[in-house]
């Protein structure tokens, strides 16, 4: 069987792959969705990117200009291993085929570097620090999508889903914090047609894992009794404990989920209630918790009642902290997305929606455009009607972007139903937040 994550099988011809895939990405981008002939992990990016109404003749923007840049990766973490990418990646950057891209774990590129010949070619697409090369706002490419399915890929040619990067070929590995099992980034190494190899992804692989090892050195660690839960835009929960990294399952994260709110404890009944509503099985839930205590161990999961033990850290906490405390842009960059998103377990599905609703409503209480911005800009708050037609209201008169705004508004209240706006964005529903 062929390995997905590599762009060519052992033999294949490139060009007629590149003709191949070419064939099929026009007929996506046309309307249909049947897509044939094209790698799993490329067909399921196309409809990602199409999601997000993305245009295949799209440029990635930029978001942040000097000298919020200059400051932002400065306290990037992957900043401290820049030494360490340009050490085993730095003889490909300077040959004048081949630029290196680290990004963070929201698909802005950091750094990008090599040759002068191949930065010009990159400052075309807006392949340049500061840019959002996520999936949703450039479509399918290596860095982004390796963050969106969490592994190592390559993406060739044809198969970027905006025409005007697929002249390159492009390996890329996700980056984690060794704490946490978080998501830090990605490194990237973008070429020529020549990169769809496996050695060129062995090489981004090994790349990340050196990374990776290089901060576990750096990054100060939690004491052994410690344990930190990572749950937001995640669908299964990674815990960092006694020097282990769990990925648990859906029920073993909401369960841990629950626990981490109810510090004194919860008898079985309750969080049978919080996890199945009316429809709960007692037994069923005391053979979950008694398989969650062996993953995690006696020493962290205590009974009578159920409770967590030790100390305890989670990344949806965090965020409630930082509003509590008024800090708006800093839970806004603590929040990767919603909590456990297909969970329906009544209790996950609560607290999901009172995270999201305290933070949605911090913002809009701020009436920071550059804060509405970030909301937008997910793929969670892209089509959040009001929080469009807060963003025009408190947009500069001069900003090219009420335009834009306009339009999106328009196009929602269609999708939904809604009589047209008008200037109601502007005027009548929406009124400006008071400062």
């Amino acid at each position: 069987m062929s390995n997905p994550w590599l762009a060519l099988d052992l033999g294949a011809d490139p060009a007629e792959r590149i003709s191949q895939v070419g064939r099929a990405h026009e007929r996506f981008v046309t309307g249909e969705r049947s897509v044939s002939q094209v790698r799993a992990v490329v067909a399921d990016s196309w409809r990602r990117s199409a999601s997000a109404r993305l245009s295949p003749d799209s440029t990635a923007p930029i978001e942040l200009g000097e000298p919020e840049l200059a400051a932002y990766r400065a306290a990037h973490p992957l900043s401290r291993v820049l030494p360490l990418f340009r050490d085993l990646l730095g003889g490909l950057a300077d040959d004048g085929d081949h630029l290196m891209a680290v990004c963070d774990a929201h698909g802005r590129l950091l750094y990008v570097e090599g040759h002068a010949s191949a930065l010009r070619g990159a400052e075309s697409m807006n392949f340049v620090p500061g840019a959002r090369w996520d999936e949703a706002h450039a479509g399918t490419n290596a860095p982004g999508t390796a963050l969106a399915v969490d592994h190592p890929l390559q993406i060739f040619a044809t198969e970027h889903f905006s025409r005007g990067v697929q002249r390159w070929t492009c390996a890329a590995a996700p980056i984690h914090d060794p704490r946490t099992g978080g998501l830090l980034g990605a490194i990237d190494v973008t070429g020529g047609d020549h990169l769809a190899n496996p050695h060129s992804l062995a090489l981004v692989r090994a790349t990340a894992h050196a990374a990776e090892a290089f901060l576990g050195t750096l990054l100060p660690r939690p004491a052994s009794d410690a344990a930190t839960v990572s749950m937001l835009g995640r669908e299964d929960a990674v815990v960092a404990v006694g020097g282990r990294q769990l990925r648990l399952g859906r029920r073993h994260s909401e369960l841990v989920c629950l626990l981490l709110v109810h510090p004194d404890g919860r008898t079985g009944e309750q969080l049978g209630f919080d996890l199945y509503g009316d429809d709960v099985n007692p037994v069923t839930v005391r053979a979950e918790l008694s398989r969650l205590r062996r993953i995690l161990g006696p020493q962290v999961l205590d009974s009578r009642p159920y409770r967590l033990r030790g100390e305890m850290s989670a990344d949806f906490l965090e965020v409630t902290r930082l509003l509590d405390r008024g800090l708006v842009r800093e839970a806004v960059a603590a929040y990767p997305g919603p909590l456990l998103p297909s969970s329906d377990a009544p209790g996950v599905v609560k607290l999901r929606q009172l995270i999201d609703a305290r933070l949605r409503t911090a913002i809009l209480a701020a009436g920071d455009h550059r804060l509405i911005q970030l909301w937008l800009d997910t793929a969670w708050g892209a089509e959040d009607l009001q929080m469009w037609e807060v963003y025009a209201a408190v947009l500069p008169p001069t900003s090219p972007a009420r335009l834009l705004a306009a339009h999106r508004i328009a196009g929602l209240a269609v999708e939904y139903g809604l009589p047209s706006p008008g200037n109601r964005a502007l005027a009548t529903s929406v009124q400006r937040p008071r400062h």
